[in-house]
């Protein structure tokens, strides 16, 4: 082998600048692959929305509607009361947020921070009720509310949020661990008792979990459909969630899958927006709540 063909420069795949650029087109083809399957079924409610009651169930499908039915959307929330079904969602979705964090915050710093002969069984206990289905509750649960008048009023899905949630406790319980005990001892020598140490220093402290708590929460209960469903008989206290399903074929409205998705789309913005509004606290959330002790 000659002088030339020892210091022949490589082929830039076989560089490491190559193969560096190799790797990131591959995980940037991949990703947006994966982005893609993921964004399709929003693009086609978007679409379906769009579309006229023909070009639903057209072959081959109608993938840009032309022209586009912006009435659909103004005709979705003229057919049902939306705005009475909206104010009842917030009002639920709102004191079940209120509850849910004052009463997870609270038991896991009590979790957290208090120690006490058979604390661990107890959370051990608080652990095991997750592996509960819910229909092994239900019966007794609406027997329960049925007997305390509370059926058709919206007692049955905001009370319970006040009892805590087992998985939010174990989530801020976790979060709560990775703050430095320091800052509590430091508040005990200044006179703080344990309500002041957790209302002034581990909740403020606490913006990110809280903030994961608050968006799960939010969507769990805004897209709940089945709570609702067997609460609330009166009309009048019906959800977004239940509403949609008038839209499918119910007597008052009729089947028209293109209002149905011009619905959900409607309904899909107050989540949306909470998510972007909270993805920073919501990520740093998850990204601290470690599985510790």
């Amino acid at each position: 082998m000659n002088a030339t063909q020892r210091h022949r420069p490589l082929p830039f795949w076989r560089t490491k600048r190559g193969q560096e650029r190799i790797r990131l087109t591959l995980s940037t083809v991949i990703a947006l692959l994966g982005a893609s399957l993921l964004i399709l079924p929003f693009y086609w409610m978007i679409s379906t929305a769009l579309k006229t009651p023909a070009q639903v169930f057209a072959l081959p499908p109608v993938w840009f509607p032309i022209p586009p039915q912006f009435g659909n959307f103004v005709e979705a929330v003229t057919l049902i009361p939306m705005h009475l079904y909206a104010f009842n969602t917030f009002f639920i979705v709102f004191m079940v947020m209120i509850g849910t964090l004052l009463s997870c915050s609270l038991s896991a710093y009590g979790f957290a921070r208090f120690r006490a002969p058979g604390l661990d069984f107890i959370f051990l206990v608080l652990l095991a009720t997750m592996m509960l289905p819910g229909a092994v509750t239900l019966v007794p649960t609406y027997l329960l509310f049925n007997a305390l008048g509370w059926v058709n009023t919206f007692l049955p899905l905001i009370v319970p949020a006040y009892f805590g949630s087992a998985f939010f406790i174990f989530l801020m319980r976790q979060f709560y661990l990775t703050i430095p005990i320091d800052l509590e001892d430091a508040a005990k020598i200044d006179g703080a008792n344990s309500f002041q140490i957790y209302w002034r220093i581990m909740l403020p402290l606490s913006k990110p979990v809280l903030a994961t708590v608050a968006v799960f929460t939010f969507v769990w209960t805004y897209n709940d459909f089945f709570s609702p469903l067997i609460y609330l008989t009166d009309e009048a206290h019906r959800t977004i969630a239940v509403a949609l399903s008038y839209f499918q074929g119910s007597p008052r409205v009729g089947p028209q899958m293109h209002i149905l998705m011009a619905a959900a789309a409607i309904s899909l913005a107050p989540p949306l927006v909470l998510f972007i509004a909270a993805q920073r606290y919501f990520v740093r959330g998850i990204v601290t709540t470690g599985i510790r002790g």
